[in-house]
């Protein structure tokens, strides 16, 4: 789905910030409230926050309120007839929000998605007001809008995943870092980070500590951006309040509210917007002076171990993946490193002893989870053992400094993709691949080769675009030729090659993977060739390869409208071999390799040779010659000598 215009509903606290982020895409957004006022008072907030921005390289404000476009009154809909995508932004009261979705139901085009920026209540339930539930989703910023990177898409549990997909496309077409979950209470930041706060909230009732030494203990440990407290008064009492009373609701204990945060709410000490909430500000606020945290330390291991303990119960239930969690936790609350990466790093026996530890002393919410029970249990320790809540690349001698790092596992070999930020494919990148392939294929002891990414957050953005620019013609085309001989070399070899797809693959990442033998992807990976929004065709193959594997129709679709497909679109057109949870996609990769490391070497590379002659008769000819090849090889006779005497064969490659 493409958006050409969208519609901001509700132009409050962040309805004119939501506006300005469309408009900065250059993309046509309508802003609608039912009061001019609310209008005028959200657009002056807006201003203020991104006039910060300006001389950051953002557009100005007088050139994004060209592209906004104005609408009052509580009828009137004008210029909603023609928008691909609405998000409402009203006050969080469900009945408010199932008006709203009722209207824009009539209102807008039946293809347009409607999208709400709830920071907690229930996607379906608000999908119930409309006649397209599949085409209702959760759109949840983070405040400020124009500066928190992070949206939350919540599929309801009749959102479609093509609506999950469009929505993911529109995020990031806004320069916005989504990430996916199903609905639940507080859905992933806000849950985690109202639970550990919570505990924070709990230690100082407990103690009595001072609110500013237990704010400057978590800041000096970089725990978190900014104290707690602070934090609170920044957002406003009353709206930490009342989702913090929802989350109290839902899951009991494990969210305590702090009572004077509800008795300053009750005398409309609300925190910055009134001037006083936990700390005082505006003109009266006192000079701030350096605090004592010396005695309160103690809040930070709480906060920690207690963020880690509610990621794994988001995690266990199925909400998002560990990459969305981490991913969710540090840029939507600026935890870094974020849960389960801290995890990895520190060992998960070791972060196991801290929680029963905690337990004792603090309660049964510190109770160590199922799911770090099991990795302990199963050895997976994180980063020291090779896997955690990640997989985590152990490269051979001489690897450490390459941007691919080759792990030589017996049979199988793992070439890691680990060049910051992007895994993108510069040349040196190339002669990277190029070095490892070179070795792996020269071993005969190895017979799986697998390509794999050392960063959770995607597995190959696509091609080193500054790089690229910066070569003569004659050196990019020698470049192009290399890799092509490169990735065709991967098709001709008996080694066999999987890419294990754990997030993004675009552009030469995609083309990458299509070039080996087997994909196996991960459930929230996403593919696509976004070459000609940049105004070039794929070059790395990407014009050949894929309609090989999804069809000509779809290739052509793909590489003429540069839009992403999900993993569940690339497993249903053939793009992928298998789809699996994000957390057993390593272990699928490894199992496949440990299976095809073990078929007789001279018959893989005949299969592989032949199987793509693109003309009926020529491939037969080609089969027949290679059967010939295979059937007089000193590997069918083992096979065949094996099979009948009911034992596991023993390859040779000859």
């Amino acid at each position: 789905m493409f958006v050409f215009k969208a519609a901001v509903v509700g132009a409050g606290t962040m309805g004119g910030e939501i506006a300005y982020t469309i408009a900065s895409a250059d993309i046509p957004v309508v802003l609608k409230d039912v009061d001019q006022r609310f209008v005028d008072q959200g657009l002056a907030k807006a201003r203020s926050i991104w006039q910060g921005q300006v001389d950051a390289g953002k557009l100005s404000v007088e050139e994004l309120e060209r592209r906004v476009g104005l609408i009052t009154g509580a009828t009137d809909y004008a210029g909603f007839g023609d928008v691909d995508f609405v998000i409402e932004a009203v006050p969080e009261k469900m009945e408010i929000k199932q008006t709203v979705f009722a209207e824009l139901d009539d209102v807008t085009p039946g293809h347009a998605i409607l999208a709400s920026n709830t920071s907690a209540l229930s996607i379906t339930e608000i999908a119930e007001a409309t006649s397209r539930p599949d085409r209702v989703v959760g759109f949840h910023y983070f405040y400020p809008a124009s500066v928190m990177r992070l949206i939350e898409v919540i599929e309801g549990l009749e959102t479609s995943p093509e609506t999950t997909q469009a929505a993911t496309s529109f995020a990031q077409a806004i320069r916005k870092l989504p990430i996916r979950c199903d609905e639940a209470p507080g859905f992933v930041v806000n849950r985690v980070l109202n639970s550990s706060f919570g505990e924070v909230f709990r230690f100082q009732e407990q103690t009595g500590a001072p609110i500013e030494a237990i704010d400057r203990a978590m800041t000096d440990a970089r725990a978190t951006p900014m104290g707690p407290f602070f934090l609170v008064d920044l957002l406003g009492l009353d709206t930490v309040g009342h989702v913090g009373r929802y989350l109290n609701e839902s899951f009991g204990d494990r969210f305590p509210l702090h009572q004077g945060m509800l008795e300053r709410i009750e005398r409309g000490e609300l925190g910055a917007k009134t001037g006083q909430g936990f700390y005082t500000h505006g003109a009266a606020a006192p000079a701030r002076s350096d605090v004592d945290a010396t005695g309160v330390e103690e809040v930070v291991e709480r906060f920690q171990l207690k963020a880690f303990v509610e990621s794994c119960l988001v995690l266990e239930e199925g909400i998002a993946t560990t990459k969305d969690i981490d991913l969710g936790l540090m840029a939507g609350a600026g935890l870094i490193p974020p849960p389960f990466a801290r995890a990895d790093q520190e060992g998960l026996d070791t972060v196991l002893a801290r929680l029963e530890r905690a337990q004792e002393a603090w309660g049964e919410h510190f109770a160590p989870p199922a799911i770090l029970r099991r990795l302990v249990a199963q050895g997976r320790l994180g980063a020291k053992s090779g896997q955690g809540f990640f997989p985590y690349a152990r490269p051979d001698a001489g690897w450490d400094d390459s941007p691919v790092k080759l792990e030589t596992r017996g049979a199988t070999a793992i070439a890691w993709l680990d060049r910051p930020p992007a895994n993108s494919l510069s040349p040196d990148t190339i002669a990277a691949i190029k070095k490892v392939w070179t070795q792996v294929d020269g071993d005969p002891a190895v017979r799986v080769l697998v390509f794999a990414s050392a960063n959770p957050a995607l597995f190959c953005a696509g091609a080193d675009l500054k790089a690229f620019a910066t070569m003569d013609e004659a050196a990019g085309r020698a470049l192009l030729d290399e890799a092509h001989e490169l990735f065709r070399s991967f098709e001709r070899s008996s080694t066999v090659t999987i890419a294990a797809i754990n997030a993004l693959a675009f552009g030469g990442g995609c083309e990458l993977a299509m070039a080996t033998d087997v994909r196996i992807a991960a459930a929230s990976a996403s593919f696509g060739q976004p070459e000609i929004n940049l105004g070039i065709i794929p070059g790395f193959g990407g014009t050949q390869r894929l309609p090989r594997l999804v069809g000509e129709a779809k290739a052509k679709e793909m590489n003429l409208t540069g839009e992403p497909m999900s993993a569940e679109e690339a497993y249903e057109f053939g793009l992928v071999n298998r789809l699996v949870p994000d957390h057993e996609l390593f272990d699928t990769a490894l199992a496949w390799a440990r299976k095809l490391a073990g078929q007789a070497p001279l018959a893989v590379e005949q299969i592989k040779q032949v199987s793509a002659v693109p003309d009926l008769d020529d491939g037969v000819a080609e089969e027949k010659r290679a059967f010939a090849i295979v059937f007089g090889s000193e590997d069918a006779k083992e096979g065949i000598s094996a099979f009948l005497k009911k034992r596991t064969p023993k390859f040779q490659g000859r």
